[in-house]
């Protein structure tokens, strides 16, 4: 249609899976080009251009807060974003004073950043149900279990090949799939 956000960037293909969730992202402004007309949907995403998406979710708050993160320098298209995530409780670093924004975010970093943001914007959090059927729910570190439960539960991220893949990074396409269905659930 004419008004398909993805015509602008020459990468992106208009009959790929990923063709919605781009759309909503770039639509709702919570995700923009890597570079102009390049949206990159194959690149993995970082930790810092992940908690920015969560950022922009927010509307984008003034932050008061510092961050004790020595590699979070001031002025980076990441460094609000990562201090109002901060202040807020939705992530932590990888170590006290090591945020590591440059790293892929893994799949449950990913969830356990939205469980967060969904707490604090007073969503429904409850973790029924099991992730028996994967046969890699055990290899999920212990802070994002009732994480990766809520969003598999909730039908916000799905198995990759029948696994969870905790430790595996996400692409720019399949975060914006997974952003449109967490502002599509019914939460």
């Amino acid at each position: 249609s004419e008004r398909c956000p993805s015509k602008a960037f020459s990468d992106l293909d208009c009959s790929r899976w990923y063709h919605e969730g781009v759309d909503f992202a770039l639509a709702k402004g919570f995700m923009n080009g890597m570079d102009t007309g390049i949206f990159s949907p194959d690149t993995n995403i970082t930790r810092g251009q992940l908690v920015t998406v969560l950022y922009r979710m927010a509307g984008t708050p003034a932050v008061e807060a510092s961050t004790p993160f020595t590699d979070v320098a001031e002025g980076r298209f990441y460094s609000d974003a990562v201090a109002w995530a901060y202040e807020n409780e939705i992530t932590e670093g990888v170590t006290d004073t090591l945020f590591a924004p440059n790293t892929d975010v893994t799949r449950e970093q990913l969830v356990t950043f939205l469980y967060r943001y969904a707490q604090r914007k007073g969503l429904k959090t409850d973790a029924a149900g099991s992730l028996d059927q994967y046969p890699d729910a055990g290899s999920i570190g212990n802070f994002a279990v009732e994480p990766m439960t809520w969003a598999v539960t909730n039908g916000i991220v799905d198995g990759l090949d029948g696994k969870l893949a905790p430790k595996a990074a996400s692409t720019r396409a399949q975060i914006a799939t997974v952003i449109m269905r967490f502002e599509t659930a019914d939460l």
